[in-house]
């Protein structure tokens, strides 16, 4: 049963006062059940009531939304509040109808009939809103502005509220082009006191907020930073044996708590959402790769405590009013202090001990840095002020990192970042470095005795080759990304949508010689990437490649269905299957019924298809599998004979195959007579001309028996 609205005497007016303290707590009671403020929330509600504009920085948590849903029952007139996400208005449009509060707001995912009700409501002389969400990119619109002016000419909007605010500013770390557009309302709506809150805002956020919206000598509050009651802990990847299986013991030693998992990529997410479900955890996974039904059907599950986890990318939570979040964990390291504060600030809002569990992992830190860094040394020839931003950014993630790498405490490094000063006895134990010192100090010095020299198929999704079978067993990266246009926002860095990263090549699994093939495979795949990249100075061509589905991006779509199926062996045992055949019959069958559609349709399918492994049944997977369900493995064993490079007729090379490590090795040539020697060929030019070969078996009339036969085959093509 809602509540009817309090009825309060008109505060506004021409008189500007302050409005007693007891006549807003009378609201907050009634409408919120709180029997007082928090914080600065009193304060911030007596100045925009008095008209005067406010900066307010809070902790997550602290009760932002207060400061200007009060002021909306209190003063008539409507309350229009800039929101970045939709989902974070329709969460909160939602509980404020529950509580007998006028509340409406505006989206792109509503329909027309509704927008035109609301629209009407706005118009009318008297309208019955008390607080209007809309998004900055609507604001933005000339319609829409239009529609804003009219209604402020009659004299019904009473406060801008602009929350997230930090998103207005090119130094914070989710900027977006369209909250620095917000400036314009102080011209277009003369008149109306501005409140700006924030969660995160270092001190040079908060001065380009307050310049960039225009605030006319605002009252800016301040609050701590500290959330004494969330224990902040930090494991390493690298000295576990497996983090999916650490994380899912973590859990359950908590028992049926709600918590949130970050992690930086969608396959991540539904990969370790899988594993969380198939060891008995109630747990959905929550990222832009879903479709806007499976998103709000996940959201309102987990609300409403009908699933206990989600594992999602960073944009989830904002905004969200659950306040018994348990635990939040991240399993990659964010990219910033300021994402991870607001992150892991939504845990424990209802004061209540909390936790904040970090995994870390050297895969993941380097993987991030190539991000940043590649952001970086594109703007690099921009302008000075976008090149500043990258520097920040980098500057930004080595906080990060130095949280992770130091012994030191936890919490005062969150704090300091934010230029807080905390004296010694601030954190009371409250972060695994004060609590365990002597454990912490351990763990990194194993951290970097063993970063280089253990090699683990659960690590980060980058892809960290095991060169073993080389001789001087380095270990060497491969990054894999795609021409991006940065838009800044936090849902499109973390998807993965900005970097590709190759397949795992050293998969154990393999024979050595398969990984040698697929080592040429993603060197040519390199080589044709950085030439693209080189001489392709056509826009319209980049734009549909942005789109298109790449050969990486199979590989690493076949790897995760491989990873699929192998967690639902024990259903699948007693099938005579190979699973590398049957994860790339499933991913043909994505590809042909999605490729031409472009990627996101492409991804959303793969992860509709790792879903269902998770359910299907063993009859249900051999019936979609069709007739290749029985082949066995030895079916897709590479062949043991690899083309030979052409070579020159005056140039005879020995070549043998050591068996034992899988090498490749060639004697040094010996050189006949005078003729200059062939051209180079390029990695390209010469696997694309092996493949030619290989599909033309008449141009190779010899078969290789052994030893030095294949000297002889390699002879009788140079002679031809």
């Amino acid at each position: 049963m809602s509540k009817s609205q309090l009825p309060l005497q008109n505060v506004g007016g021409a008189e500007k006062r302050v409005v007693k303290k007891e006549a807003l707590v009378k609201l907050l009671r009634w409408h919120f059940g709180y029997s007082d403020f928090r914080g600065k929330q009193l304060e911030a509600i007596q100045a925009v009531l008095s008209g005067r504009d406010c900066f307010c920085l809070m902790p997550t948590g602290g009760g932002k939304s207060i400061c200007y849903q009060i002021p909306a029952l209190a003063k008539p007139g409507i309350v229009l509040v800039v929101c970045p996400l939709i989902a974070l208005m329709e969460n909160q449009v939602m509980a404020l109808k529950e509580k007998g509060i006028a509340a409406e707001y505006l989206s792109s995912t509503q329909t027309v009939k509704t927008k035109n009700e609301i629209y009407e409501k706005l118009e009318s002389g008297k309208p019955s809103l008390s607080l209007l969400y809309v998004t900055p990119e609507l604001i933005a619109t000339s319609g829409f502005m239009a529609k804003l002016t009219k209604i402020h000419g009659k004299g019904l909007i009473s406060l801008i509220a602009i929350d997230e605010a930090h998103c207005v500013s090119t130094w914070g770390h989710d900027f977006r082009p369209s909250y620095r557009k917000l400036s314009s309302l102080r011209n277009r709506l003369p008149g109306i006191p501005v409140l700006a809150l924030t969660a995160t805002a270092a001190p040079k956020v908060q001065e380009d907020v307050i310049k960039s919206l225009s605030l006319e000598n605002p009252l800016v509050l301040k609050s701590s930073f500290n959330r004494p009651n969330i224990y902040y802990e930090v494991r390493y990847k690298d000295l576990l044996d497996n983090p999916y299986s650490d994380l899912c013991d973590y859990l359950k030693s908590y028992g049926n708590i709600c918590a949130i998992v970050y992690c930086l990529e969608r396959t991540a997410c539904d990969d370790l959402a899988i594993h969380l479900s198939s060891n008995g955890i109630s747990c959905a996974a929550y990222h832009a790769g879903l479709n806007s039904k499976v998103r709000s059907s996940v959201l309102d599950d987990w609300i409403s405590s009908k699933t206990q986890v989600v594992v999602a990318t960073v944009a989830f939570g904002m905004g969200i009013d659950r306040k018994d979040v348990r635990v939040v964990c991240h399993f990659n390291i964010p990219k910033s202090m300021e994402s991870f504060y607001q992150e892991s600030g939504r845990a424990g809002r209802d004061q209540l001990p909390s936790q904040s569990l970090l995994y870390y992992g050297v895969d993941d830190r380097k993987k991030m840095e190539f991000i940043l860094g590649n952001a970086a040394s594109k703007k690099s020839h921009s302008s000075s002020l976008e090149e500043g931003s990258s520097k920040k950014s980098l500057a930004d993630f080595r906080l990060m990192i130095e949280y992770c790498e130091e012994s030191n405490c936890r919490r005062k490094k969150i704090l300091e970042s934010f230029g807080e000063e905390v004296t010694a006895s601030l954190c009371a134990k409250s972060c695994d470095s004060c609590k365990h010192p002597d454990k912490v100090s351990k763990y990194l010095e194993e951290l970097t005795n063993t970063t280089n020299s253990r090699h683990r198929n659960w690590s980060s999704r980058i892809c960290i080759s095991s060169a073993s079978d080389f001789k001087d067993a380095e270990q060497f990266s491969e990054f894999w990304n795609r021409d991006d246009e940065a838009s800044g926002s936090e849902e499109d860095i973390s998807d993965s949508d900005d970097i590709e990263i190759t397949k795992h090549i050293a998969n154990s699994s393999k024979s050595s010689e398969r990984r040698i093939h697929d080592t040429m495979e993603s060197l040519q795949r390199a080589e044709e990437n950085y030439y693209k990249s080189t001489n392709n100075q056509d826009k319209q061509v980049n734009k549909v490649d942005k789109n298109s589905i790449s050969e990486t991006l199979r590989e690493s779509g076949k790897q995760r269905l491989l990873n699929a199926i192998k967690q639902n062996q024990h259903r699948f045992s007693n099938l005579q299957i190979d699973f590398e055949i049957s994860a790339e019959k499933l991913e043909n069958e994505c590809h042909k019924k999605y490729g031409k559609s472009g990627k996101s349709f492409y991804l959303s399918q793969m992860a509709s298809t790792v879903r269902w492994l998770s359910t299907a049944t063993p009859d249900e997977l051999t019936n979609r599998l069709g007739t290749n369900a029985n082949m066995s493995s030895e079916v897709v064993k590479p062949a043991a004979n690899v083309s030979p490079l052409p070579i020159s007729p005056v140039i005879t090379t020995q070549f043998h195959r050591v068996k034992a490590s899988g090498t490749v090795k060639f004697n040094s040539p010996v050189s006949q007579d005078a003729a200059p020697p062939p051209p180079i060929l390029s990695f390209s030019e010469f696997v694309n001309r092996r493949k030619t070969e290989d599909n033309n078996p008449s141009s190779t009339t010899s078969k290789r028996q052994s030893g030095d036969g294949v000297s002889r085959v390699m002879e009788k093509k140079a002679k031809c």
